[in-house]
Order: C-alpha cells, then structure tokens, then sequence
C-alpha cells in the first residue's frame, strides 16, 4: 500500500510530473454549501508541454519515444494489480478498474524518516509515477500526474477549445495551420497559442480562457485517485505533445479535507478558509505544485447571500446576484504563481470603511514619497521573470507608495478595526514601499481571521 506520511512532519510528496505537462492556468468554478461543509467544483485546467518533453523532441520524434520506452522498463516492476474495490473511473469504467499502483516505489525513494529524495522532488516526478500504462501490457499510454488529497473526482473530460466561435483568430499563424491536420492537434495548437498570447493582450486571454472553459466535453479521459495523486490518460496517446492539453474535472471537496478549515468567526457565525498548510491546496483542487509550476488563475464563487468571498486576485470583486438568494464572486490572477499560493476565504465578514472621504485621501498621500526618491531603484530596471503584465515596468506604480487596500472584519470587531487598523495599514505599506521598492501586487485585502487560524502560511 501507499507510504502513510505525517505532513506535520514529513515532506510532501510531489506526485505531479511536470517535466512532461506543465499547467499554465487554471479556471475554477466553485459553488460552496455551508450545510453539507462541501465545496463542489469545476476546474479547467491548461497545459503546455513540459521542458523535459520539449528537450528530448529537439532530438527527433525516435529519440522522444526511446526515453520513454526506457523510462516504462525501468518503472515496470513498480507498478503492480491488485483488486480494487473503490477506484473511481469514467465511462470505461471495466477497463480502467483493474489499474491500481502499489507504494513500493515510493518507499523505495524515501529516507528514513519518510521524506522523499530532493531529487525526486526538484524534477516533480514521482517514484512510483511514470509516462507508462502497465496495465495493458506494452501499450505505453502517457499517464498525467497531478498532485490531489481528500477530494472526490467525479468526471475528468477533454474541452473542445476548436468549438468556441472567434477561436479561429488564434489559429492564422503559418506553423499553426500547418500543424494542424487533425483535430486533436488543432485543439492542442489553439491551446499553446492561447497560453503563448504577449503580456499587453492579457485581457484577451483571460476573455478566451473563460470561453474555452464553458466549451462542451470531446470524450472522458480515464483516471484514478491515489492518497496523493490524481492519475488520468487517454487510450492510444503516447506522449504528452499528443495528450489533450485542456481538460476539464468535476470534483467535491471533502468536510475532512486538509486544505481549508470549516469553522465559525469570532461572532459566532460560520466561515471557511484556506489554511495553507499542512497539505498547501491539493484539498482543494487538483493542481501541481513542485516549485517549477507557476501558473495564473481564474475564479469564479457562489454561495448564499449574506456571505462575502475573499480570494488572491488582482481584482476588488463585487458580488452579482445570480438568482435569488445566491451571488456570485469572480477574482483573477495575470502573475504566475504556485497554486499552494490561492487563497480563499468566504464568510459573513464586513467591510470596515473610513469615516469620511477626506480621511481616506489623507491616509493615502500622508506616506507618499516624492517621484525622485520613490523612483531611484528602478529606473530603467530591465525584469528577469516570465512575460506578464508587471507592475515594476509601469511608471505610475512604481511612485504608489500606498496600494488600494480593503479591510474585513466580523461585525464585533468592526469598531475596533476603524478605530486601530485603518490608521495603522497606510503606515505599513508606506514602510514597505520605501525599504522593498515597488509593491508587486496592484491591492490589498486584509482579513481579521478567526483566533483558530492554524497557520501564517497563507497570511
């Protein structure tokens, strides 16, 4: 059976193969039920290549499929059958539920104090993981690995992007046209095309990644869930250029589920919240998280009305009401960043609001500081990360001593929170811009958690 580790003490296993397909960006749909402490969603996910993958194919398609004829000898005594009773599986369900992985392999990898090997886990490939289907025998079916805890997945199906109207747009460049013979290739293309679009269309993209998410299913892919992992493949595809590159899961969280802590705020009414820890956010959607997967996302929350949802985006959300008694939250992110790094927390919080106007555009210009010495660190500073939309390149947000910022509170703390925190927030972001320089997200929300609140991890 699989390794049991104690995440209070043991180090994550990476399960999530990487090297071979990499998420680019995620869409959440997430609907969350209070009564039944369950959190049922649908998240899209988008993928490009891995470099590994990518390398080896630089070499000639032989030399691709000779490493991973290697790689399936090498991990074929890893994987064994045995009866399995509970494995969830999509519409071939008789002949996916015969496929079930042994830990021997990862116990092979393990220290002595069940942490696995540093090695294993910079490449984001697991030990008892591979490219392989064992199961039928020579047919070397790639297998994606995600990295998935206390969650039930109910479906896992491939989006057809090709569908969406105005798609085509993306589709005119040569090497795009010429690729694309067939109809899976097509989809993939549009894809990489969509993830590849320049940082100044990042409106457009994020505009085509919801429609491609609302597209209708091409077929259910095969899959099975592990204690850490969520493994899925497609019949006669044998490497991940050829994998779909959007898929689409249906899932429902767990109220045991490590990621977030049901529970209620310091008035007494109830809450939910990301803890960060000691599981990161693989309790609550099925994503990759070795330090290579960085990742942009968007997010849409329902829930009754009455409760507010807080979320890691770059937006101030608004709620729309959809019917009666339910409203609706969208936030984004256009800055890769891991997903153990989105947070969410929804309750009945309150907006604590200054007094007067004049006491906001004062406690917003009282820590400015003047344009020479605001701006000295970064004239002309020539940026080393990925392409998005940075703010370290914009000139009006490197003079922004003091960002947009939202306070939140349970109602019993409302009077307090205007009396000490509204004046003390400017203070701190103004300290923080003149020692760090520019600040790297756009706003700020800042929440009074509950006294429960199990970890700074995700503060």
């Amino acid at each position: 059976m699989e390794t049991q580790l104690d995440p209070m003490k043991d180090d994550l296993p990476l399960m999530a193969n990487t090297s071979y397909m990499l998420v680019k960006h995620y869409i959440l749909d997430l609907d969350v039920d209070f009564k039944s402490k369950v959190i049922d969603g649908i998240i899209v996910l988008f993928f490009e290549t891995g470099s590994q993958y990518r390398k080896t194919s630089s070499t000639g398609k032989g030399g691709c499929q000779l490493q991973f004829d290697e790689t399936c000898k090498m991990r074929a005594s890893e994987f064994c059958h045995i009866p399995v009773t509970n494995v969830t599986a999509c519409s071939s369900e008789t002949e996916y539920n015969d496929f079930a992985v042994c830990g021997k392999g990862e116990e092979d990898t393990s220290d002595k104090n069940g942490n696995h090997s540093n090695e294993e886990q910079a490449s984001g490939i697991s030990s008892s993981k591979d490219c392989c289907d064992i199961e039928n025998h020579g047919n070397k079916d790639f297998l994606l690995v995600l990295d998935c805890c206390d969650l039930s997945v109910l479906t896992v199906e491939e989006v057809d992007v090709a569908a969406v109207s105005g798609i085509e747009k993306l589709t005119r460049s040569a090497k795009l046209t010429d690729a694309s013979k067939e109809l899976e290739d097509l989809r993939n293309q549009i894809v990489h095309e969509l993830v590849t679009l320049p940082a100044d269309r990042w409106k457009e993209q994020l505009y085509y990644f919801t429609r491609c998410s609302q597209a209708p299913g091409c077929g259910e892919l095969l899959f099975t869930t592990g204690t850490w992992s969520l493994e899925i493949k497609k019949s006669g595809i044998h490497t991940p250029t050829d994998f779909p590159h959007a898929i689409r899961i249906r899932y429902k969280t767990k109220p045991e589920g490590r990621s977030v802590t049901w529970t209620t705020d310091q008035s007494g009414r109830p809450c939910v919240y990301t803890m960060g820890s000691p599981i990161n956010n693989r309790a609550l959607f099925p994503c990759q998280e070795p330090p290579v997967a960085l990742s942009t996302w968007q997010a849409s929350v329902r829930t009754a009305a009455g409760f507010v949802v807080l979320m890691s985006g770059e937006n101030s959300a608004e709620p729309v009401q959809l019917r009666e008694g339910i409203l609706s939250w969208y936030y984004y992110v256009t800055m890769p960043m891991p997903a153990s790094t989105f947070t969410i927390a929804v309750g009945c919080w309150q907006e604590v609001k200054q007094q007067s106007f004049t006491a906001a555009i004062q406690a917003n210009t009282e820590f400015s500081l003047p344009s020479s010495q605001a701006d000295f660190r970064w004239h002309e500073e020539i940026c080393g990360h990925v392409e998005y939309p940075c703010r370290f390149q914009n000139p009006a947000a490197r003079l922004q001593a003091v960002i947009p910022y939202r306070v939140f509170a349970p109602w019993c703390l409302m009077e307090r929170c205007e009396e000490h925190l509204l004046q003390l927030i400017p203070q701190c972001l103004s300290a923080a811009y003149t020692t760090l320089g520019t600040h790297p997200f756009s706003r700020l929300d800042v929440l009074i958690v509950p006294s429960n609140f199990s970890s700074l991890g995700m503060a």
